[in-house]
């Protein structure tokens, strides 16, 4: 199986929003499941476009060639992030290297962009975050840089955890994680937009480390085959490190939480709005629920008090009494479900996740020991 091929197909959905959504209507072009004229001649318009994209990139790739382009800061930095557009479970493994470095002694400091956050306040993945890994310092600024030097002019900090800056190239660092998600490992094989990569394949010879997410939602055969292309496409010296996404427990409206024995044999309405959907409907059904109502929301989707109001009423509908969604959506419910005038018809909950290394995670602690130690 070549590297641009899906390594699994997506579960029929049975989500309203799947019809009239862009992005699931992209998707299904760009993979090939939408077949006919009009699909064939969309992805030839992608194809003519992803070339002007990727003439683009050449020239940036140039521009990094060029001295000062790439500055040091004044801190060590380890930058996690990825090939592809949509979630690869950069959040959990920013939080989980947070507290990896706490507990090692280190000082962290996350750094993002900030993307799609309200104007002066947190977006969704600050408010995870904070969940996450509370007291950790998120400073979000698109000059990362300047955010870093700022902070460390007034406070202590050992290492500089750079949020989704695979391809941020302008701040040198000296750890660079890749991540790969097992189920849309190699983006269909195209870069944007008639793909899912942001950079072409090659571009993972710059990693350091990489790690394969989401190991656990697929066969052992559809891994090995992973893994082996993988490897050709790294530096022979490049280690490949295997986690998965492990449910911990259920968060609740009135701040309680349930174990995941709450869960089983459920059946169950499920929402988000994230970059890889089907990993959450995998997660939940390998929870032990049954997953009888699916709505697809666009990834980053600003939810408004309708759009909830609609899922709940499918749901009720549906004669089901739960709905559950990610943690990443689950920060901006809250506030949504807490406004609301009525109660909730149906009990509302989020599933919170946590990212377990399955192989390699010395390798990581040893390099993290490194920067925090020379």
């Amino acid at each position: 199986m070549p590297p641009g091929k899906s390594m699994t197909q997506n579960h029929p959905l049975s989500s309203g929003h799947r019809a009239s959504n862009p992005q699931d209507t992209w998707l299904a072009i760009i993979s090939g499941e939408r077949r006919g004229l009009a699909a064939a001649a969309a992805r030839a318009n992608l194809t003519i476009l992803a070339g002007l994209y990727r003439a683009g990139l050449f020239i940036s790739d140039r521009r990094f060639g060029v001295p000062g382009a790439v500055r040091r800061a004044s801190r060590p930095v380890v930058s996690v992030g990825n090939l592809t557009v949509g979630g690869t479970g950069k959040t959990p493994l920013v939080a989980h290297l947070a507290v990896m470095v706490a507990e090692m002694g280190g000082r962290p400091v996350i750094l993002s962009r900030g993307y799609a956050a309200p104007a002066g306040r947190p977006n969704e993945e600050a408010l995870e975050l904070e969940r996450l890994c509370p007291g950790v310092p998120h400073l979000q600024n698109p000059d990362r840089r300047k955010a870093l030097e700022d902070w460390v002019a007034r406070n202590p900090c050992d290492v500089a955890i750079l949020d989704d800056g695979f391809q941020h190239r302008g701040l040198a660092r000296d750890l660079d994680i890749v991540l790969i998600d097992a189920l849309r490992p190699f983006g269909f094989g195209h870069v944007l937009p008639r793909g899912l990569l942001r950079e072409p394949l090659s571009a993972l010879r710059r990693a350091d480390l990489a790690v394969v997410t989401r190991s656990e939602l697929v066969g052992p055969d559809e891994l090995a085959h992973l893994m082996e292309t993988l490897r050709g496409l790294l530096r022979p010296d490049t280690p490949i490190l295997r986690a998965r996404h492990r449910p911990v427990r259920l968060l609740m409206l009135d701040g309680s939480s349930h174990d995941l024995g709450w869960l089983r044999k459920q059946d169950i309405a499920a929402a988000c709005g994230i970059g890889n959907p089907e990993a959450f409907r995998r997660t939940l059904e390998r929870a032990g629920a049954a997953v009888r109502l699916f709505e697809v929301f666009p990834d980053h989707h600003a939810y408004t008090p309708a759009d909830l109001d609609g899922v709940l009423r499918l749901a009720e509908a549906a004669g089901l009494k739960t709905l559950v969604t990610t943690g990443k959506d689950w920060v901006k419910w809250q506030p949504l479900l807490a406004g609301s005038p009525r109660r909730p018809p149906v009990e509302v909950a989020a599933l919170e996740v946590a990212l377990e290394f399955l192989e390699g995670e010395q390798a990581l602690r040893r390099e993290i020991g490194a920067l925090l130690h020379r």
